[in-house]
């Protein structure tokens, strides 16, 4: 697996446990690390995910919300709804990575944690933000 990708499931596991536990995220992040090894350039990553993706929740969520039609933030599973926020944090603030990347890296989490319709609910959602939110492209 590479670098990265292990650092974006890292991230959503911390997300998660802040998304449920409610915890400061700084104590949730420490906590995971006790547990988890990781090379210095994983653990890095992780943590400016982390850190962007709940430093920007407010901004981030008003993306979401616009562009999840019929979906409410606090409706949608957890997984999915992390998901989201990561990947729309990278869309929005990580103009080092591609959209394209961060869509398809989002997916394939979706995939691999979510539900059955996961993939396809995330893929719909960051699709839209890509198009009009980032691109400014209608349709």
């Amino acid at each position: 697996m590479r670098k990265r990708t292990r650092a974006r499931e890292y991230a959503l596991q911390i997300l998660y446990q802040i998304d449920i536990r409610k915890d400061p995220p700084e104590e949730l992040i420490a906590e995971f690390w006790e547990t988890e090894e990781a090379e210095s350039e994983v653990k890095d990553f992780a943590e400016a995910l982390v850190k962007g993706t709940v430093t920007n929740t407010k901004k981030i969520d008003e993306v979401i919300s616009k562009y999840a039609s019929n979906w409410k933030l606090n409706r949608m599973a957890v997984i999915d709804r992390n998901v989201l926020r990561m990947a729309t944090y990278e869309l929005l603030f990580c103009e080092d990575i591609p959209p394209k990347v961060s869509i398809n890296e989002a997916v394939d989490l979706a995939k691999k944690f979510g539900d059955m319709e996961s993939g396809k609910f995330v893929n719909g959602i960051l699709d839209k933000i890509n198009k009009v939110a980032i691109n400014g492209k209608t349709g």
